[in-house]
């Protein structure tokens, strides 16, 4: 079976388009449009992160400040502290990080805030794009892994376009909740139904 995404090391991009804090307006413009991006890190000059500058930092410096675009650097128009993750951070971390601030890419820091890669809203839900059959397996593996061989002697699994079905009998000393978290919380189940008897 192959191994199941399940932190942002997985799916990030490691190639990333950056800018140093003193691009001026245009230069951060033309980088967004070459690459076809809405957002960029800043970087200090031996890469760290110190911010982001998106097209709507551009578009409401300049008219917040009412200045010529030359005079504007990414220093100045940055979103400030940056929002980053870490290589290690579970996908769901990420995904609620992008929710709570309405964003569409993350960087990707180590532990002294070098930038190691960039992930976005799309390779967090390639996770949720994979083949049915490899998303059962996946589901049996932690089964089996978190509960015990004898999870999975009695529990049959099922998926379709990303729903897992349990049915059989749960296993001993498991509750349904307990069971039905330990499922969702498998990168890529999009839903979780039960069709399970309690042991006799």
């Amino acid at each position: 079976m192959t191994s199941t995404p399940s932190t942002v090391a997985d799916v990030m991009t490691h190639a990333v388009v950056a800018v140093g804090r003193d691009a001026d307006f245009r230069e951060v413009a033309e980088t967004l449009q070459r690459w076809r991006v809405s957002a960029v890190p800043v970087l200090t000059g031996d890469g760290r992160v110190i911010g982001v500058v998106s097209e709507a930092d551009l578009l409401t410096a300049r008219d917040r400040d009412g200045e010529r675009a030359d005079a504007l650097t990414a220093g100045r128009m940055m979103s400030v502290p940056a929002v980053t993750v870490r290589p290690g951070s579970p996908l769901n971390e990420a995904a609620r990080a992008m929710a709570r601030g309405h964003l569409k890419r993350l960087p990707v820091v180590d532990e002294e805030d070098y930038l190691v890669g960039i992930v976005s809203r799309g390779d967090l839900l390639k996770v949720y794009l994979g083949d049915d059959r490899e998303l059962a397996d996946r589901v049996r593996f932690e089964l089996v892994a978190t509960l015990g061989p004898e999870a999975g002697l009695g529990t049959e699994v099922r998926c379709e376009n990303g729903r897992i079905t349990l049915t059989g009998g749960l296993p001993d000393a498991v509750s349904a909740g307990v069971l039905e978290r330990l499922v969702r919380s498998v990168p890529g189940v999009a839903g979780v139904e039960l069709r399970l008897a309690a042991p006799a």
